[in-house]
């Protein structure tokens, strides 16, 4: 789980960090776009949708994954980001895909603070949840250092093209890992629990007085 939050969680520290250069070297930082009776320069625009789309993400994934479950949701939300990143990089030349397109991945982006933990209280319980979390949690900050790392590969590169299909691929990787990795991992995990109180109820029969 560190390590799929690490992947996920550094495209949207990424494109928090430089969407306003981004927006320069797609050359449409500041083209007018007007939608529902409100005309704003590009940039802007996307930093306000973001904002919203980041903040419903996280009821909205969440309810998602009460229902479907936690793992089937990563995989549907980081296959979102990742094909959003990459379609940024594609398509965002034109200023309102880029307003559309940054939206989708802040909306994918913003459901790894209510999957994880949720995914963290599942599997150790909600005893120690807190402690848990605060350790998984960690994961933001190392992802936080990842993200000079992607201005020192546009300067060698000459464009952000390189960066996003990176952080598109640590998606992608995450959402393959979701289902082939960390769902038989939990169906092990949950079945030796299941196991271990079965038996240990057992014992407790076993030495009830008059059994």
């Amino acid at each position: 789980m560190m390590l799929m939050f690490i992947c996920t969680v550094s495209g949207g520290l990424m494109a928090v960090a430089q969407l306003g250069v981004i927006a320069h070297d797609l050359g449409v930082k500041e083209a007018p776009i007007s939608l529902f009776g409100i005309t704003m320069a590009a940039l802007p625009f996307a930093l306000m949708l973001d904002r919203v789309m980041n903040g419903i993400s996280r009821p909205l994934f969440g309810f998602v994954s009460d229902h479907i479950g936690r793992e089937a949701t990563m995989f549907i939300a980081f296959t979102f980001e990742g094909l959003g990143i990459l379609m940024l990089s594609r398509f965002g030349h034109d200023p309102i895909m880029f307003l559309i397109l940054s939206g989708l991945v802040f909306l994918a982006w913003g459901e790894v603070y209510s999957l994880f933990s949720a995914t963290s209280a599942d599997t150790f319980g909600t005893k120690h949840a807190a402690k848990i979390y605060g350790v998984l949690y960690c994961a933001k900050g190392v992802a936080a250092l990842l993200v000079p790392l992607g201005n020192l590969l546009m300067e060698a590169t000459g464009t952000w093209a390189t960066v996003l299909y990176i952080c598109a691929t640590m998606d992608l990787i995450a959402a393959f890992c979701a289902i082939a990795v960390l769902r038989p991992m939990l169906r092990k995990h949950h079945a030796r629990n299941a196991e271990l109180a079965a038996q240990q109820g057992a014992g407790g029969l076993a030495v009830q007085p008059g059994h």
